[in-house]
């Protein structure tokens, strides 16, 4: 067992390799949300509470984000209810992450793992939730939008129509 155990450590380190990594609530918080904003994704889709470390290794597009327990959080604009693990990962890039761990939603009965999200057409106003079945939803970006975010969507489409 030892050796499967030191066999995971090794990848994890390998995968981690190069990484610039935060630590603390609030700089990894706003670490976070920059990163979130870069990608081209808005800051309150992935709510994670007590945030105590993240990394990205941008050669990879490797991320992660450590919080100090498991956590749920309920969407209201799309009645979904999500739980995230201590850990989250994910590959990244514009407007994409795959390979995503530690994100589920609550279907019906059951925890369904969300594996990848993205945003096809940023004019769309879509964003798109993948499960490693194939099987996907897509929702209003605005539903997982900060108030400010809101605010400012809604004062740039006003001054485009």
């Amino acid at each position: 067992m030892a050796a499967n155990n030191s066999s995971v450590h090794d990848h994890d380190h390998e995968e981690r390799a190069g990484a610039e990594i935060v630590y603390g609530h609030e700089d990894c918080y706003r670490h976070s949300t920059e990163l979130l904003q870069e990608l081209g994704f808005p800051k309150g889709v992935l709510p994670l509470k007590d945030l105590e470390e993240c990394g990205i290794v941008r050669a990879t597009g490797f991320v992660w984000m450590k919080q100090k327990a498991e956590s749920e959080h309920y969407f209201k604009a799309t009645k979904t209810l999500v739980s995230y693990a201590v850990e989250v990962t994910a590959y990244v890039e514009k407007f994409r992450m795959k390979k995503m761990s530690g994100v589920k939603s609550k279907q019906m009965f059951f925890w369904v793992p969300v594996t990848e999200m993205g945003i096809e057409d940023p004019n769309s106003g879509k964003i798109h939730f993948k499960t490693p079945f194939g099987v996907g939803k897509s929702f209003p970006i605005r539903a997982f939008m900060t108030e400010e975010e809101k605010g400012e969507y809604l004062l740039e489409k006003g001054e485009e129509e």
